[in-house]
């Protein structure tokens, strides 16, 4: 394994790493696992941007738009995205003049829009991801029955704790000055 664990504490710069996230000998390798997909998804985004030639706010936005299973205006992306009112218009009117997303009608509330990722936009960020995409594609095709499903039962429980930490969150940033 690469990093922290190979270098005995220290990460590949030699630079000692200690905190709430060093891989201590009692962390267990499918936590540092999952810690390993958690940071390369997180890299994933910047990747997907960069190949598409938007900015990571705007990736993120079109991400959001496309995985959510409910229409989203723009206080909601904004609010998803952690912006301001202001900002996530100015986010959607850069969008929508990109050809990315277009405006419509809310389909339950006609007072409300709904913001919608273009077939052009959706084309253009399947074929950026297909790459990465096929690969897990692959990796999944590798697993026995068995593995699939208790590798599916165990990322469900993964993102039930991880939404239900979302949750929990305060909706503004703490103010006043942060422990050291």
């Amino acid at each position: 394994m690469e990093g922290a664990a190979s270098t005995g504490g220290r990460g590949t710069a030699g630079v000692s790493h200690r905190g709430p996230y060093s891989e201590a000998p009692t962390t267990s390798e499918t936590a540092r696992a999952l810690r390993e997909v958690l940071r390369a998804a997180g890299d994933t985004r910047g990747a997907l941007a960069r190949r598409l030639g938007i900015g990571t706010t705007d990736a993120a936005a079109i991400d959001h738009l496309i995985s959510s299973p409910v229409p989203l205006g723009p206080v909601e992306l904004g609010n998803r995205l952690g912006i301001r009112s202001a900002s996530a218009t100015t986010l959607v009117d850069r969008l929508v003049q990109a050809g990315h997303v277009e405006r419509g009608p809310h389909p339950s509330d006609r007072r409300r829009l709904s913001l919608q990722v273009t077939e052009r936009a959706y084309d253009e960020v399947l074929a950026a991801l297909r790459p990465m995409l096929t690969g897990v594609e692959q990796a999944v095709a590798r697993l026995t029955p068995e593995q699939a499903a208790a590798t599916t039962a165990f990322l469900r429980e993964v993102a039930t704790v991880m939404r239900e930490y979302v949750a929990t969150a305060p909706d503004e940033p703490r103010s006043g000055p942060r422990p050291d």
